[in-house]
């Protein structure tokens, strides 16, 4: 099943809840869950919010994880980085390569960033997965946003799926070639996927450029304002 955000957010028990609401109540919680600081709290609130998607919006739990999947792979790398390679104290664990250790603050820095992050992920997936981005950059703009700043976060969303759809064009095209039938090849794949998605990526953002200025773009971008109910 193919991740579709855009779609999600169109089709949700949520989707047409009040914008402000979500947008206002993401900010609440995103600020509260980083000024506690409290490991608890996050959890806490990894589950509340997780439910809400889950069983409130009625998203499906597949897309759930894919939509966590990504940023969690980034968070776990950094994470190991923190407690491998920063922080000073007692040293709890030896690793016995190149004087690598592991120490009671490093181990305190990497557990703690993880579940603030952890907390964090699900209050962005209400918002980014029940509120179309349309509504988003309306409120937004609504709210005196700059529109520079608007326009940024149009362009790197719209970015981002490019990004992901050429991997996954990619990924498809290596695999009807046995591009992952053993771990050799899945190593070459890989590597060939991460050298060639970037020039890919410069490409089709030169051709998105294109195609804005075939329209008659002159540095601003409109912006998305739904018709107001009688």
């Amino acid at each position: 099943m193919k991740f579709d955000m855009d779609y999600i957010a169109h089709h949700n028990e949520l989707t047409e809840t009040n914008p402000y609401f979500k947008l206002f109540l993401t900010i609440i919680l995103l600020v509260l869950t980083l000024a506690l600081d409290n490991l608890y709290f996050d959890i806490l609130m990894f589950m509340v919010m997780s439910i809400v998607i889950l069983a409130i919006a009625k998203i499906n739990w597949r897309s759930y994880l894919k939509f966590l999947s990504i940023p969690m792979a980034f968070v776990v790398i950094t994470c190991l980085f923190l407690i491998f390679f920063f922080g000073r104290g007692e040293v709890i664990y030896e690793t016995g390569i190149f004087g690598i250790v592991v120490t009671t603050d490093s181990l305190h820095y990497g557990v703690y960033t993880f579940f603030r992050v952890v907390g964090c992920l699900p209050l962005l997936g209400f918002l980014a997965l029940t509120t179309p981005i349309a509504k988003i950059l309306h409120c937004l703009a609504s709210m005196k946003v700059p529109k520079i700043f608007i326009e940024i976060a149009l362009l790197m969303y719209n970015s981002i799926f490019i990004f992901l759809n050429e991997i996954d064009t990619m990924q498809k095209a290596q695999e009807t070639r046995l591009g992952y039938h053993s771990y050799w090849n899945s190593f070459k794949s890989l590597g060939a996927l991460a050298s060639t998605i970037f020039l890919r990526s410069l490409d089709k953002s030169e051709t998105l450029q294109h195609s804005l200025d075939s329209r008659g773009y002159t540095g601003e971008l409109p912006i998305y304002e739904p018709q107001k109910r009688e």
